[in-house]
């Protein structure tokens, strides 16, 4: 009975599983409140594994890792459909987070004094100029990693808005990048960037204090997500649709472990419970130590659910 018992509780006994992410620290948070749940229903979670996100899909793919937390859709559309789509992954139910936007900020203070709404303002090379931080008379703005699935979108936009001639898309490293910006707007000078939610950033800049989200002319997306209208019900377009987070495991593994893949159907964190995590991570609590000790709190904070969630997972593991 007591066997029995504990087989119950604990249906992953004996199962490891292998969380992958990007080498993003602010991805941790959410990778190892997944992580927690799974240990609780008794699988041995090993310590993540990063990647870039293509790779990331294909090892994902290829049952070498076992689940992810950073599907952005329709974000990563490309590089799901690519690494196998629906016949190599579970994606069911969430999403995991959800609202999550991105586009393009400048400063509040530029944007007033020159009545800056929309991005394609900066085909006018003397708007342009208002953003040169090196000198070579183009903006410069701040933009988004290689191998990113902001980066197709970035580059399709500085087409399809006819800026190549003034923009240059400075990437490289994002966070050493946006350090950068910071320390230029708290030199009281302009900044043209590119960022996301969830993220740290909007709490240090804020939009509509610090910062204004800039308008785009029209919808301009590239590849599996072209068609898409990125038109917010306001009326507002920021050049992205709002994005989902999904949870993403190996298909054969889900069907497998029916406890771990409900679970993943139905897990949800709020999108300001990770930039607020985000925020703390950037004013200095940024070690592992420190991240688990959030994710402690979060769970205790939000036990009955995190609870409920094992509860399911159980009862879907029983019904096999």
């Amino acid at each position: 009975m007591a066997a029995s018992h504990a087989s119950e509780m604990q249906p992953g006994q004996g199962i490891a599983v292998q969380p992958i992410q990007t080498s993003v620290p602010e991805e941790t948070f959410q990778t190892l409140i997944v992580a927690r749940a799974l240990e609780a229903l008794g699988y041995t979670v090993k310590p993540i594994q990063e990647a870039d996100y293509a790779a990331a899909y294909l090892a994902l793919a290829n049952g070498d890792v076992t689940f992810t937390t950073i599907n952005w859709k329709p974000l990563h559309d490309d590089f799901y459909a690519n690494a196998g789509g629906d016949a190599k992954f579970y994606r069911v139910g969430g999403p995991y987070v959800a609202n999550a936007l991105q586009g393009y900020l400048i400063d509040k203070k530029t944007a007033d004094a020159h009545n800056i709404r929309s991005i394609d303002q900066l085909k006018d090379p003397a708007i342009a100029k208002l953003f040169d931080a090196n000198g070579d008379g183009k903006a410069d703005l701040t933009g988004c990693n290689p191998g990113w699935g902001c980066e197709p979108v970035v580059e399709h936009q500085l087409d399809a808005y006819g800026l190549r001639e003034t923009v240059q898309h400075n990437q490289g490293n994002y966070a050493a990048l946006i350090a950068d910006t910071i320390t230029r707007y708290e030199q009281g000078q302009p900044i043209l960037y590119y960022t996301w939610t969830p993220y740290w950033v909007s709490g240090v800049l804020k939009p509509g204090e610090d910062v204004v989200w800039l308008q785009v002319p029209f919808s301009a997306m590239p590849g599996a997500q072209q068609d898409i209208d990125t038109q917010l019900p306001s009326g507002d377009n920021y050049g992205f649709p709002v994005n989902a987070m999904h949870i993403v495991a190996n298909r054969a593994f889900a069907q497998a472990n029916p406890a771990a893949a409900k679970l993943f159907e139905i897990m949800q964190v709020p999108i300001g419970d990770i930039s607020a995590q985000n925020l703390r991570m950037q004013q200095g609590e940024g070690s592992r130590n420190d991240i688990e000790r959030h994710v402690d709190a979060w769970i205790s904070a939000n036990q009955a659910t995190f609870d409920g969630w094992l509860a399911q997972a159980r009862e879907a593991a029983h019904a096999q």
